[in-house]
C-alpha cells in the first residue's frame, strides 16, 4: 500500500476492488473494452451530447455527465464513486473538445488499463 492509501485508506479500496487485485479473463474484457464503449456511448454521446445541444455555452453538460458517469459507478460503493468523479471531469472536457466518444473510450480503457496494472503489484 502506498503512503496516500494508509492516510486515506478508503482510496486504495476506491481504485483496488476484488475484480482488480486478481483480475480474470473476463475482468480485462469488461474493463478494456465493454464497460469503456458502453459507459461512453451512453454518458458522452447520449447524455452529454444531448445537454451540449441545449445548452452549447454553459459548462453544465460537462459538470451533469461527470456526475451520471459517477454514479454509474455508485452499485460498487461512494467512495468509488467519488473516486472517478476527477476521471469523468476529464473524460466529460474531452468530450466536449473533441465531440468524439471514441477518444473518451480509448482514455477510459487507459485508465482501466492503469488501474489494472497499480492493483495487480
Amino acid at each position: 500500500m502506498s503512503l496516500i492509501s494508509s492516510i486515506l485508506p478508503w482510496t486504495w479500496d476506491a481504485a483496488c476492488g476484488a475484480h482488480l487485485y486478481a483480475a480474470s479473463a473476463w475482468d480485462f474484457l469488461r474493463l478494456l473494452l465493454l464497460s469503456p464503449v458502453l459507459e461512453e456511448l451512453v454518458v458522452r454521446a447520449g447524455l452529454q451530447e444531448w445537454l451540449m445541444r441545449r445548452w452549447p455555452a454553459s459548462a453544465w453538460p460537462v459538470l451533469v455527465s461527470a456526475g451520471a458517469f459517477s454514479l454509474l459507478h455508485l452499485g460498487s460503493g461512494w467512495h468509488v464513486a467519488l473516486a472517478v468523479l476527477g476521471p469523468g471531469l476529464v473524460l466529460a472536457m474531452l468530450y466536449a473538445r473533441t465531440r468524439s466518444w471514441r477518444w473518451c473510450a480509448l482514455a477510459h480503457s487507459g485508465m482501466n488499463a492503469f488501474a489494472i496494472s497499480v492493483c495487480s503489484i
